[in-house]
């Protein structure tokens, strides 16, 4: 086989239908939009439109909050961890920290630092240097023998431009 004899496989690619040209072509005159109004010109933008009706998005009440400030962690049960260390993945020996958990494949990503939680049992012991645990997480990590340290990312400080005197 050659570059040049390359082609799509058969039905793959479908011819577009050229519109407005006759009314033997089966799409003349109107289209296929219709007759005239908003939907049959260009540049059509009415979703959500009901005609003059207040739409349903405005007719059903607001309701819950957002907290754009909290913090989405990653989530490890103790069961992955051990998971982990049995498959060879994570080394129960060196420090365990968000980064090692990444390179590893235990934890997809990072956003604001991994959570352990209490699901499973963990037999290794284990040091670890993560962004959050539960209570029962961090008493199995002891039971254990091993550590748990709670690190809290920097939080950079928002440097503002000082105002010039006699200008708004």
């Amino acid at each position: 086989m050659k570059l040049n004899e390359l082609q799509p496989q058969e039905g793959a690619v479908k011819k577009r239908m050229r519109v407005g040209r006759g009314i033997g072509s089966g799409k003349g005159k109107t289209c296929g939009r219709g007759q005239k109004g908003q939907k049959a010109r260009t540049g059509v933008a009415i979703n959500g439109f009901e005609g003059g009706q207040m739409p349903l998005y405005r007719r059903l009440p607001k309701f819950g909050f957002h907290n754009h400030f909290a913090k989405d962690y990653a989530t490890l049960s103790l069961a992955q961890l051990q998971a982990a260390i049995d498959a060879g993945k994570v080394d129960a020996k060196e420090v365990i920290h968000c980064k090692l958990l990444m390179k590893a494949g235990v934890v997809a990503k990072a956003k604001d630092g991994v959570r352990l939680l209490g699901n499973g049992e963990l037999k290794s012991k284990v040091t670890l240097k993560i962004a959050g645990a539960t209570a029962s997480a961090k008493a199995a990590v002891e039971k254990a023998g091993g550590s748990l340290e709670i690190i809290v990312p920097e939080v950079k400080p928002v440097v503002r431009k000082k105002a010039i005197p006699g200008q708004k």
